[in-house]
């Protein structure tokens, strides 16, 4: 199967690494800039963010849309979320009617506040779109771990494509049509790993950072179903999965600026948001604004919005875990 994956961030190198142990699997990658690419071929033997990996002779690079889109049967969709828009209008020369998508993106347009898959189908309108979300660090796919995806379909033969891609690979794929409820569960859960970080930071416990998790689990449930999502969504890989392992672990960027901030360390948070990409804090605008355009009411995220962009005491999350009804 011919693969293209556009974005080479480490999630997309890594997802092309277990992409290659099966055989029959031809990947090319798109890169922003000859530069990038250069960085690339230089740290193939040795591809420090993913812990020293070997990226393998049968992953190709390009900076081409027209070379990596060439044949492909499968295009994977890896860049951050707010250049999907830009990519998806790069690529439209390029599609042909027998490709099919898989989104692995994660967010919400900060402007439109549109999920990923609709800024997608707003420049390529096809049926063969498939959205995947799951407990999955970047590191962990790269080590062949077992890893489980939900992936949210629109058609049969989408899903078929994506399981004849992953065959043999050390990822597994469970489906929904729902892909409304995989992208926003893939989203928020960055929000709330900040809010389990702040917890940390504070020096509660595990025990606290468990009830904010189950918490958020409701909350999370209630907006899927508002936003016309399937409410059981919550219980897959996309929802209490993925919620679990970013909202627990030191490896979550996101948990790690959590951490900062409620140590009270104000500046330092700051400096780590200019050196690190903490999806969670772009995410948070998108879902604040997104629920007030819904009238949707979600305390926690309006809590963890004054906490984050307005400086609150972050002493306020505990309190209002206890008053919640």
């Amino acid at each position: 199967m011919n693969i293209a994956i556009i974005g080479t961030g480490v999630y997309g190198i890594a997802m092309a690494y277990a992409l290659s142990q099966n055989k029959k699997n031809k990947i090319i990658m798109w890169s922003e800039s000859e530069e990038s690419l250069k960085k690339l071929e230089s740290s193939r033997k040795k591809f420090e963010p993913l812990g020293g990996i070997k990226i393998p002779s049968e992953i190709k690079f390009s900076t081409s849309y027209e070379e990596v889109l060439k044949n492909a049967d499968l295009v994977f969709v890896m860049c951050a979320a707010k250049f999907v828009g830009s990519v998806c209008k790069d690529m439209m020369p390029y599609i042909d009617k027998k490709m099919h998508f898989i989104i692995g993106s994660k967010g919400i347009e900060q402007e439109s506040c549109r999920f990923v898959h609709e800024v997608f189908l707003n420049f390529i309108n096809t049926r063969k779109l498939a959205v995947i979300s799951g407990p999955s660090f970047a590191i962990d796919i790269a080590n062949l771990e077992p890893i489980g995806l939900s992936i949210g379909i629109r058609s049969k033969d989408t899903l078929n494509v994506a399981l004849k891609a992953f065959k043999n690979t050390n990822i597994k794929l469970r489906d929904t049509s729902d892909l409304v409820g995989v992208e926003l569960c893939g989203s928020i859960k960055n929000v709330i790993a900040v809010a389990a970080g702040i917890l940390d930071g504070l020096g509660y416990s595990e025990s606290t950072r468990s009830f904010l998790i189950t918490e958020s689990l409701h909350d999370i449930k209630g907006l899927i179903k508002g936003l016309g999502g399937n409410k059981k969504t919550i219980l897959s890989f996309a929802g209490v999965g993925d919620l679990l392992l970013t909202a627990t672990s030191t490896k979550s960027r996101n948990y790690s600026y959590g951490v900062i901030l409620g140590q009270g360390k104000f500046k330092e948070a700051n400096e780590y948001l200019e050196n690190t990409t903490v999806e969670g804090y772009y995410t948070l605008k998108s879902i604040y604004t997104l629920l007030r355009r819904k009238k949707i009411k979600m305390p926690v995220i309006d809590l963890i919005y004054s906490i984050v962009m307005k400086d609150s005491d972050p002493k306020k999350l505990a309190q209002f875990l206890m008053q919640k009804k």
